[in-house]
């Protein structure tokens, strides 16, 4: 109408527009339905408002967000691989300990498990550096089922003949993992802080109960009898040749043909034997908050029946 008025030619409509490609569409061998299909489709694409993308502000925004909320779940994520690391490194040590016990009572004969914390911040050395982060430990059996050592040998230390033993396992290397000595449970409950009470020693206390703090000298030590050493060690590689030491295990833990376990191979047998872990960035452990044996944070106890030999894992 507007066209009419001032002398202008009308607009084109959009339909009227595209109705000559649909005929170039029937000219160019496309069937009627096919044609009338893709002109369809054109008509409304055409029709459709032009999409728009994000502005740079609204992208400065969401990239701002993400940022925030990496930064705020980051340590989440960091406690739950800690928590997760150190619970699987107790269930490692839970198998290592049942696996020595069952191979000494079925097989009527003794074995040992030997304990050594090392440097983390570095690879295993030979000989070893000792420190804090990585805990190696061994399992060797009695050859003709017996003690193979003489318990009353006056010379300390009197190492196990290694050609005496055999390697049940290759050795097992545990990383970001220190030995600490913890506050005593209450004997109460089946909770990490209510977990049972070790055994009171007049003259040592609780360290002749547990592991821990390995590298360290009496009374800081456990176990804590002759600065927590064993008079009867053994070494790491064994047989006969007697090869060359890599490692010596000090701290063990003998399981006899009846399934009890002896620390350090001539300590009474005790009800409860502990060991505790807490998780560690390399060589670098965690300070006890807010005094000695108090770890906030993750931290696992393992405890081990001298007598009947179950092992039960406490977390916190």
């Amino acid at each position: 109408m507007i066209g009419r008025q001032t002398g202008q030619n009308p607009l084109p409509s959009l339909t009227s527009a595209l109705r000559p490609r649909r005929r170039l569409l029937r000219a160019e061998g496309c069937p009627p339905w096919l044609a009338g299909a893709i002109w369809r489709r054109r008509l409304t694409s055409d029709l459709r408002p032009p999409t728009s993308g994000f502005t740079l502000v609204e992208l400065i925004v969401v990239i701002g967000i993400m940022i925030l909320l990496t930064a705020l779940l980051t340590p989440a994520f960091t406690n739950l691989k800690s928590a997760g690391d150190v619970t699987s490194a107790a269930y490692t040590i839970k198998g290592v300990l049942e696996q020595a016990r069952t191979y000494a009572m079925a097989n009527h004969t003794y074995t040992w498990v030997g304990f050594y914390e090392e440097d983390a911040s570095q690879p295993s050395t030979n000989p070893p550096t000792p420190g804090v982060g990585r805990l190696i430990m061994s399992i060797v059996v009695s050859k003709d089922g017996t003690a193979v050592y003489n318990p009353n040998s006056t010379t300390n230390p009197d190492p196990i003949d290694p050609s005496k033993l055999i390697q049940l396992t290759k050795l097992v290397k545990i990383e970001n993992v220190h030995l600490p000595l913890f506050t005593i449970g209450t004997g109460i409950g089946a909770t990490f802080d209510t977990r049972p009470a070790l055994q009171n020693d007049p003259v040592v206390g609780y360290n002749d109960s547990r592991f821990g703090e390995l590298n360290a000298t009496a009374p800081n030590t456990a176990p804590a009898t002759n600065n927590g050493n064993s008079q009867f060690p053994f070494q790491y590689p064994v047989g006969n040749p007697a090869p060359a030491a890599q490692y010596t295990f000090r701290k063990t833990l003998q399981f006899n043909p009846r399934g009890e376990s002896r620390i350090n191979s001539t300590y009474d047998v005790r009800r409860v034997i502990e060991i505790g872990l807490i998780p560690t960035h390399q060589n670098l452990a965690p300070t006890p908050t807010p005094s000695a044996g108090n770890y906030a944070g993750n931290a696992v106890a393992i405890q081990l029946n001298g007598f009947a030999g179950n092992v039960k894992v406490y977390r916190r």
